[in-house]
């Protein structure tokens, strides 16, 4: 159970993201590895490639027979100890180009109970929460395992999700995840380490990669430039959402601080709009990071956002976009921007 304060602490006054204190228990973290609404209702189906990109239909095509060989393995003669090669797929691609959609469809083709689906930082949240041998004995227990969006934020993270990949794959589980760079050029220009190298080599021989290439589908540049409101706009904005929250930037920036990031789920628990006032520039990278998982956790739950102060301009320095972590802050961008939008 997730125990956070109230959205509303007081009738006709918007509640504050800042008030509230979530604990949830593993079981849930667990129990969350689905699907985000964001993408709760998509299938294949639902995917539309762009004629212009073969890759797009092709990923597709290759993918709908990843979940039927995943969904209907084929029966082994008895005396076949070996488990078979399980499929292990890597979508990569940039911004906006469907790869989550893509994964989505997968898991939800699979169905569950058999598929656990969460990004690289939830997976790593779970083993610091139950530790390593559990995690791998839950997950292991599911045919299809998705990693969405596998980043490399630190050599030990990376070592760990590496070392996890190889454990599920030698148990027959399914593998597919997504990100914006090929498996095997994962780590170059970050960690120099001979071994460390060696590990995300050993990991990338896993998976076939499957291109996905196009610009983003939501047509926005990653830095649109759109200027906040004043803060009475928000104000007036949340006023009339009983499910809206009312926070300073500076102090949520703070507040995230004292929350771990595996918790920022629940922490988003009955919101439905979040609004900030005297948003501006984040000042350093710990924070900038803190802020992108919370971006991921509003736009998996399509929680709005009503952006005050400067709003999306400049919120990155022009260092951190032009530095290691400059996917995350691009990708925070974008969804931050599709946010924005759907806030009105």
């Amino acid at each position: 159970m997730t125990q956070a304060e109230p959205i509303a602490d007081r009738v006709g006054l918007p509640g504050s993201l800042v008030g509230r204190w979530p604990a949830p228990s593993t079981q849930r973290l667990l129990a969350d590895l689905v699907p985000p609404r964001h993408f709760a209702r998509e299938r294949f189906d639902t995917y539309r490639p762009d004629p212009a990109h073969p890759s797009q239909t092709a990923a597709l095509a290759r993918l709908r027979q990843v979940a039927d060989v995943v969904a209907h393995p084929p029966a082994l003669p008895r005396f076949r100890r070996r488990l078979p090669a399980r499929p292990a797929v890597y979508l990569d691609g940039g911004f906006g180009v469907g790869k989550t959609h893509l994964l989505a469809s997968l898991a939800h083709a699979v169905g569950a109970p058999g598929t656990a689906y969460g990004t690289f930082v939830e997976y790593t949240h779970l083993v610091g929460a139950w530790g390593f041998p559990a995690t791998v004995a839950a997950l292991a227990r599911h045919a299809l395992v998705c990693i969405d969006e596998f980043e490399l934020d630190d050599p030990g993270d990376t070592m760990l999700m590496t070392r996890l990949v190889r454990e599920l794959s030698d148990r027959g589980v399914a593998l597919a995840a997504t990100s914006n760079t090929l498996p095997e050029s994962l780590g170059q220009g970050r960690f120099a380490a001979e071994d460390f190298l060696r590990e995300i080599q050993a990991m990338a021989s896993r998976f076939e990669v499957l291109r996905i290439d196009g610009p983003d589908y939501r047509h926005r540049t990653a830095a649109t430039g759109r200027p906040g409101l004043t803060d009475d706009e928000v104000r007036s904005a949340v006023a009339a959402r009983p499910d809206a929250t009312l926070d300073d930037f500076g102090a949520l920036l703070d507040h995230l601080g004292r929350v771990h990031p595996s918790r920022y789920g629940a922490l988003l628990d009955g919101v439905g709009l979040v609004g900030l006032t005297g948003v501006g520039p984040v000042a350093s990278q710990d924070v900038a990071l803190r802020l992108v998982v919370l971006v991921d956790r509003l736009y998996d739950r399509d929680v709005p956002v009503v952006l005050g102060g400067t709003g999306e301009r400049g919120l990155f320095a022009d260092d951190m976009l032009a530095g290691g972590y400059r996917k995350k802050y691009y990708r925070a961008l974008s969804r931050l921007g599709a946010l924005t939008e759907a806030a009105g």
